[in-house]
């Protein structure tokens, strides 16, 4: 199994700075996409940003320029740094990460495909 841990929501004022991160742990053969979504009340989750094995980012329109996705490859961590935060960025952010994991069946090690969501963390922007 893969568990992801996520930290670093919180109350901040419009303009201001957080970071998000999400510690991916558990059978982990490789990890290829890295994202994070978020979901405010009443509205669909939605893409913010992803960051694949190589590096390649892709941003939503309403984040471009303001927020910044990075990976520690070598500790399975993604990050989102936030900043010039608005009162419309307030929702449950939520980490995905997508790659192989390990498992043994019948003695054997296979490795099967996984995705896995964080526990959500709540950012508050006010006004």
């Amino acid at each position: 199994q893969v568990q992801l841990v996520e930290s670093g929501g919180g109350l901040v004022q419009a303009g201001g700075s957080l970071r998000l991160s999400c510690a991916a742990s558990g059978s982990i053969f490789s990890i290829n996409a890295m994202g994070w979504y978020r979901q405010a009340p009443g509205k669909e989750r939605e893409l913010v940003a992803s960051i694949t094995n190589g590096g390649a980012t892709n941003y939503a329109d309403f984040v471009k320029g303001r927020f910044t996705i990075s990976r520690d490859s070598a500790k399975n961590i993604v990050y989102l740094q936030m900043s010039s935060l608005k009162p419309e960025d307030t929702a449950v952010y939520y980490c995905n990460i997508g790659g192989m994991r390990t498992r043994e069946i019948m003695r054997t090690q296979v490795r099967l495909p996984f995705t896995s969501w964080g526990q959500g963390t709540q950012v508050t922007v006010s006004s």
